[in-house]
Order: structure tokens, then sequence, then C-alpha cells
């Protein structure tokens, strides 16, 4: 028998647009979430964002004060890919460029244990050939989202 996975912990790359909404959802469904990026003003900027998101469902009231305390806790931000290192779901949200992808998924392939899934967002580079630059293509798999820029209607 298989054993079923229990995702407990997140990692997402990346801190941009995509990065801070991606782990503003998991955050508010629960999961504690690692956003990475290569500067600490990215880190920072990203949690920023998601700042004043989880304000703005406040302030609608689509969201408690205490809710969004507690999904703001559960983000923590890190400029170190090896952060990455404990996550059950590791999810990339990186520029578009091939060989920047390839690499960083050979290099999450290093640094994460052996049962992580390894997700990327990409919307034009094949998950195949993504997949190929690790020993765990069966790890490996495509999560798009939609409808980020207000973070309030994903369902993660």
């Amino acid at each position: 028998f298989e054993r079923l996975m229990s995702i407990e912990k997140i990692a997402v790359l990346g801190a941009g647009q995509m990065g801070n909404g991606i782990t503003q959802v998991a955050a508010c469904a629960g999961y504690e979430v690692t956003m990475i990026d290569i500067e600490q003003s990215y880190v920072d900027n990203g949690i920023l964002t998601i700042e004043k998101s989880l304000a703005k469902l406040v302030s609608k009231e689509r969201m408690t004060q205490a809710d969004a305390d507690s999904a703001r806790a559960r983000i923590s931000g890190s400029v170190e890919r090896s952060s990455a290192a404990d996550a059950d779901l590791v999810v990339e949200a990186i520029p578009e460029i091939p060989e920047l992808k390839f690499s960083t998924f050979a290099e999450l392939d290093e640094i994460c244990k052996p049962d992580a899934i390894l997700a990327s967002n990409t919307s034009s580079i094949s998950i195949n050939e993504i997949a190929a630059s690790t020993t765990r293509p069966n790890k490996v798999i495509g999560m798009q989202f939609m409808d980020l820029p207000n973070h309030s209607n994903i369902i993660f």
C-alpha cells in the first residue's frame, strides 16, 4: 500500500504577485508557509503586500482580525532555498525563464526531502521538461493559480 502523504508545511519560491498570493492563500487555509526569494527586500515587500491584503479583507468583513492574525503568524520569509528542506510541498513562482526553472528544480531536488512534491506555477514551460531536471519526475507537478491580485477568491 502506498502511504498517503500529509501536507503540513509549504514553501513558495518567489515573493512577487503570484508568490505572495499563493503564500497568503496557503496560510489562510491553515498551512505553515515559508516564502523564499533571492533578496530580503523582495521577501519584505511580499510580506507587506500580504499584510495589506489581509487588512483589506478584515476591513471588508470577509475575514476576522483573529483569522488574519493567525494566517500572518503562519508565514515566514527567507532568502535561502535551503529553507524549503522540510516542506511537504514546494510551489515555484519564479520568472518564466526555462534554464532558471530547470536549475531551480535541480537544486530543489537536492535540498528537499525525497517525498516532497515540487510544483511549478509555469504557464509556458513543459512540466515534463522541468521534471526531467530532477531525480523525482513522478513528484513534479504543475499548479495554476488564477485571480490572485485580490488574494481572496482562491481555494487552495
